[in-house]
C-alpha cells in the first residue's frame, strides 16, 4: 500500500511539474568561475559554427581547434558546421528544452535575447572577462589573447543586453553598395564619394531605357535590374535610421509602422514598378547580376565582397557570363551624406551554461582563443569581414594585408579589401538596433514590408495608404508583433515571468492529478482483493 500511494503522489507531482515547467523557464544555477582549471580528465565541448561554401573558413576553424587543443590537451572541441545562422538559432531553441545546447555558439545578439528566456541558459561574461587568471589577457592563459581594452569598444558594446555582456564579437561587417562605375559613367553620371538615395534612384531609372532592338541601351543586354538589395530587413532599418524615424525602443516597443515607413515603401513601389529595383528573394543574388553587367548598384554585406566584381574569386556565374567593368565599393546610400549612418552586423560568440563549471571554463577559454590574432586575421582575409580587436587591426600582419590590395584576385582581391576598409574607416558612424526577445521577428517584419510591396506592384497592385495599412496589419499578425510586450524578459538576465497559469492549464493539471489518483485507487482495490483471496 505504501509503495502504491508513494507512486501515485510522485506521478501527480510529476504531472504538475511538467506542466508548470512548460509554462515558465527552468534554468541552471548561476555560473561561478572555478578556482582553477581541472586537467585531471578529458573535457569535451561542442562548437556550433556557420560556414557557406568557403572551404578556407572551415580550414581556419579546424586549425584553430587543433592549435587550441595543443595548448589545452585535456579539452576536446567538437565542431558542427551550419550553412545558415537561422538554422543554428532554431536548433538552439529546440535544444534549450532538453538541456542539450552546444557549449559555444556563433550567433547574433538578437538570437541571444531569445535564448535568455530560459533562466541562466546563456552565461553572462562580466566575471569571466574580468577574472585575473582566466579572463581577457589573464595571467593563466596559454595564448596571447586581447585585453578588454583591445576589443573595438563599439563592437563589444553590441554584445550587451540590458547592460550585461552575453557574448564576444567574432567578426564584423556592414552593408555596402558595390557599384558598376563603368555603367554609371556611360549613363553620363559621375560617381560621388558618398551615394545619396536621389542619385541611386535617378541613375537606376536612367538605366531602364531600351533601344529599338528591345535590349537595354546601357549594357546591350536583354536583362538589366539597376538596383538590387540582398537584405531588405537591413535596407528598411538603415533607411529609417537615416531619417531618425522609429523602429523600436530599447524595451521592445514596436515603432516600425509609422508615416516615414509609408513614405519609404511608396518610393520603393515607384521604382519596383518600373523594374529599376528588386530584391534577392525575388530576383536572386545581386552579385550574379552585377558580375554579368546586368546590375549597377548591388547592395550586400561587406562580408560578401568576394562574390562581387569582374574578377570575383567566389562568383557563382560561369566564366563566359562575366563582363569587364570597374567596381567601386561605397557606403550604403544616404539621405544626409554629411551625417552618414551604417549598420554594424556580424557574428558573435556566446557560451551556454552547464552543470559542470569546468566545462563552462573550457568553453570560455576556447571563445577567447577565437578572438586571438591568429584566428581573427586569418578569418578576416577570407572575406570582407573586419577583425573585432584593435590588437589584430593594428598588427603588422594585418596592416601588410591591407597595403597589398589588388596584388591578386584571391587573398588580396581589391574589392574585398576596399569593403573591409570601408568599415574600418567609418566605425564611428555605425549603429545597431535594440536587442530584446522578439527583435528577430521585428527585423524579419521590416524586410517583409519591402518584399511584399515589391511583389505587389509587379502584380499591378496600387500601393496607397489603404494598401499599406492592410500590409501593416498583416505583417503585425504574421510576426506576432502585437505580442511583443508579452515576450520581454524580466530583470537583468532575461528570465521569463509569464504570470499565473491560464485556467485551461490549471484544469488540465487537475484532470491529470485526478486520473492518477483513480489509477492508484484501482491498484489499491485490486491489491486488497488479491490479499482477501489468500
Amino acid at each position: 500500500m505504501k509503495k502504491i500511494l508513494t507512486t501515485m503522489l510522485f506521478a501527480a507531482s510529476l504531472a504538475v511539474s511538467l506542466l508548470t515547467g512548460c509554462h515558465g523557464s527552468q534554468g541552471r544555477a548561476e555560473f561561478q568561475v572555478p578556482e582553477s582549471l581541472d586537467e585531471s580528465g578529458t573535457t569535451e565541448i561542442t562548437f556550433w559554427a556557420k560556414n557557406d561554401t568557403n572551404k578556407t573558413q572551415t580550414m581556419i576553424y579546424e586549425k584553430a581547434i587543433s592549435d587550441f587543443e595543443a595548448l589545452y590537451p585535456h579539452i576536446k572541441v567538437n565542431m558542427r558546421l551550419y550553412t545558415d545562422y537561422g538554422k543554428i538559432y532554431n536548433d538552439v531553441i529546440t535544444n534549450i528544452a532538453t538541456n542539450t545546447t552546444p557549449n559555444v555558439c556563433i550567433t547574433y545578439p538578437d538570437h541571444i535575447a531569445t535564448y535568455m528566456t530560459g533562466s541562466n541558459v546563456v552565461v553572462p561574461l562580466e566575471s569571466l572577462m574580468d577574472d585575473p587568471r582566466y579572463g581577457l589577457a589573464g595571467s593563466e592563459l596559454r595564448f596571447d589573447g586581447p585585453s578588454k581594452e583591445e576589443i573595438v569598444p563599439q563592437f563589444l558594446s553590441e554584445c550587451a543586453i540590458r547592460g550585461t555582456t552575453y557574448a564576444l564579437p567574432y567578426m564584423r561587417s556592414t552593408e555596402a553598395c558595390y557599384v558598376n562605375k563603368t555603367l554609371v559613367e556611360k549613363l553620363g553620371y559621375e560617381l560621388p564619394d558618398v551615394l545619396t538615395w536621389d542619385f541611386v534612384w535617378e541613375v537606376s531609372e536612367a538605366a531602364m531605357k531600351k533601344g529599338s532592338d528591345g535590349n537595354f541601351e546601357v549594357n546591350g543586354q536583354k536583362v538589366m535590374i539597376p538596383f538590387i538589395d540582398k537584405s531588405t530587413d537591413n535596407m528598411m532599418i538603415q533607411m529609417l535610421k537615416e531619417k531618425d524615424a522609429g523602429y523600436s525602443t530599447e524595451d521592445g516597443e514596436v515603432l516600425l509602422f509609422n508615416d516615414t515607413t509609408k513614405e519609404i515603401l511608396k518610393t520603393v513601389a515607384e521604382h519596383a514598378k518600373t523594374g529599376a529595383f528588386s530584391t534577392f528573394k525575388i530576383s536572386s543574388y545581386p552579385a550574379n547580376f552585377l558580375d554579368a553587367g546586368q546590375c549597377i548598384f548591388a547592395i550586400d554585406s561587406t562580408a560578401g565582397a568576394t562574390w562581387m566584381g569582374s574578377h570575383a574569386p567566389l562568383s557563382d556565374i560561369s566564366k563566359d557570363k562575366f563582363v569587364e567593368f570597374e567596381t567601386e565599393v561605397r557606403m550604403f546610400p544616404q539621405y544626409d551624406p554629411e551625417n552618414p549612418k551604417m549598420i554594424s552586423q556580424g557574428p558573435s560568440v556566446c557560451i551556454f551554461n552547464k552543470e559542470d563549471p569546468q566545462v563552462v571554463l573550457a568553453s570560455w577559454l576556447f571563445t577567447q582563443y577565437l578572438i586571438s590574432n591568429d584566428v581573427q586575421i586569418a578569418y578576416s582575409k577570407t572575406e570582407g569581414y573586419v577583425p573585432v580587436t584593435l590588437k589584430a587591426m593594428e598588427s603588422p600582419e594585418y596592416q601588410d594585408y591591407l597595403a597589398r590590395m589588388g596584388e591578386d584576385n584571391n587573398e588580396h582581391y581589391d574589392v574585398k579589401i576596399k569593403a573591409a576598409k570601408l568599415l574600418i574607416d567609418n566605425v564611428q558612424y555605425t549603429f545597431v538596433t535594440p536587442v530584446f526577445n522578439g527583435s528577430t521577428s521585428l527585423r524579419d517584419a521590416a524586410g517583409q514590408l519591402i518584399e511584399n510591396v515589391t511583389k505587389s506592384v509587379r502584380r499591378k497592385a496600387t500601393v496607397d495608404d489603404a494598401f499599406l495599412e492592410a500590409l501593416f496589419s498583416d505583417v503585425t499578425s504574421l510576426y506576432r508583433l502585437d505580442q511583443t510586450s508579452m515576450l520581454q524578459g524580466g530583470e537583468e538576465g532575461g528570465t521569463k515571468d509569464l504570470g499565473p497559469l491560464p485556467a485551461a492549464s490549471k484544469a488540465l493539471i487537475a484532470t491529470l492529478c485526478v486520473t492518477w489518483l483513480l489509477i492508484g485507487a484501482y491498484f489499491v482495490r485490486e491489491k486488497m482483493k488479491a490479499a482477501g483471496k489468500q
